[in-house]
């Protein structure tokens, strides 16, 4: 009986090494690297699997090209969530992404003063224009707006109470509790009225010698309806004020423009609620305001002075990149005129039906041929949404790619379509959908390029 031979014994490493293609490979991505994927490579040679040089060159280079692959990349989101927290929430418009370059490639006057030449403060970038859009006497960042309410709660309300109505208790992203948030910050929580309704005399039965503040939290991400009851920004205010007490409002997505006017559904604008009487609001600048991940403070100038004081602001201020492109988005609102166009968010969630349609149909070609035979293609009408907790009820209609499998067995359906979900994930930039009724749907809400997936799915993956 013959006996199976063995794969040939591997060259040495350094014979290895000094290949022409190997030697390419060191010279682009250095030695140490080359080596190490060389000798996980040589298991593939010692296993059969490869026997040559361009076999185990090749291995080598796909193992390089794995490990310097970025991790985070663009996708398509085609999930008909427009500020989806996974995928990144608000796309940045072009001006915001000039400025993080700019001032990332060297160095900016971040900390400091060009007319005085001595140290500044890095909220001098974008103060003014918080202030020109809100109302606001002074204004801080921090990295994000569940930031924004450690910081302010432990500035404000540090071994003191804290007044909220049951009803706004909330929990956002993460399994974060707002009760959690006030622990962290060192306050303590003093919770009134029921989960539906709260009244006046609930909060001033609870104000006493400890309180430090009212704060009202807006239940951006939730929604109680039916035998209810909450007071006013402006009712509260004057609770607080009659007690010698700030009120302090976290608006989560916040606005700084009525979104009705865009024919939006209504949510609170930064500036009306500083106007009913609100000494402090905190807000998102990665949501409704379209710009990046931040969270901003404005109010009353004394307060916000405090809080700036707070050895947690450095820990949790924002790097000058953030800064830059924030300071770029608040500029474009000086003119409303071209607001929606320049702003992507805005761009986004006041396209119409009709266009959203014509994109969708356009695609249907290519998608059909690059699926194949086993799925059936059309365009559906659909229902996205705004998403992070912005205005949870309200659905914007827009239209889907629909993919549905042709097998008759509806177990085999399901799985024809998680791999089908899978293999759009695996184009070089990949595609983001849902799955729902039976079907994969490509909502197509937030393609404004859609060549670009007409050419992914014209090459294949």
């Amino acid at each position: 009986m013959k006996q199976p031979t063995s794969p040939p014994h591997p060259p040495s490493v350094d014979r290895i090494l000094a290949w022409p293609l190997m030697q390419a490979l060191v010279a682009s991505h250095g030695r140490v690297l080359v080596l190490d994927c060389l000798r996980e490579a040589l298991e593939l040679w010692r296993a059969g699997s490869v026997s040559d040089e361009a076999g185990l060159t090749q291995a080598v280079q796909q193992r390089v090209e794995r490990i310097l692959a970025p991790s985070m990349q663009p996708v398509h989101n085609l999930t008909g969530t427009v500020l989806h927290t996974n995928l990144g929430r608000a796309p940045l418009p072009p001006e915001a992404v000039e400025a993080m370059v700019a001032v990332a490639l060297g160095a900016s006057n971040l900390e400091f003063d060009l007319q005085t030449g001595l140290r500044g403060d890095r909220d001098d970038h974008v103060e003014q224009w918080i202030c020109r859009l809100t109302g606001a006497e002074a204004a801080t960042v921090v990295n994000n707006n569940a930031a924004a309410v450690l910081l302010v709660l432990n500035a404000l309300a540090q071994r003191r109470e804290v007044v909220v109505s049951r009803g706004e208790l909330i929990e956002i992203g993460g399994s974060f509790r707002l009760p959690d948030i006030m622990a962290r910050a060192g306050c303590r929580l003093r919770e009134v009225g029921a989960t539906n309704r709260t009244h006046i005399h609930d909060y001033v039965e609870a104000i006493g010698p400890r309180t430090a503040l009212l704060l009202k939290a807006h239940t951006s991400n939730f929604s109680i309806e039916g035998f209810t009851k909450a007071l006013s920004e402006a009712q509260l205010a004057d609770i607080a004020h009659e007690h010698g007490l700030p009120l302090v409002v976290d608006l989560g997505s916040g606005s700084l423009i009525d979104m009705q006017t865009l024919g939006l559904p209504a949510e609170p604008v930064v500036r009306r609620v500083l106007e009913q009487g609100a000494d402090i609001v905190t807000f998102s600048g990665d949501k409704l305001l379209g710009g990046p991940q931040a969270g901003i403070i404005a109010g009353r100038a004394d307060l916000v002075a405090r809080i700036r004081k707070s050895p947690l602001k450095r820990a949790l201020r924002c790097d000058k990149m953030t800064l830059a492109a924030l300071e770029a988005v608040l500029r474009l609102y000086a003119d409303p005129d071209t607001l929606v166009q320049k702003v992507p968010t805005l761009r986004l969630l006041t396209r119409s039906t009709d266009d959203i349609r014509r994109t969708a149909e356009a695609l249907v070609p290519a998608l059909a041929t690059w699926t194949g035979s086993d799925f059936s293609t059309d365009v559906c009408e659909v229902s996205s949404q705004i998403g992070s907790g912005s205005l949870p009820l309200e659905r914007l209609p827009s239209a889907a790619l629909r993919l549905r499998s042709n097998s008759p067995n509806k177990r085999q359906r399901s799985r024809h379509l998680r791999e089908l979900a899978e293999r759009l994930r695996r184009l070089p930039q990949p595609v983001i959908g849902r799955i729902a009724d039976d079907s994969l749907l490509l909502d197509c809400r937030c393609v404004e390029h859609p060549a670009v997936l007409r050419g992914q799915w014209e090459t294949g993956p």
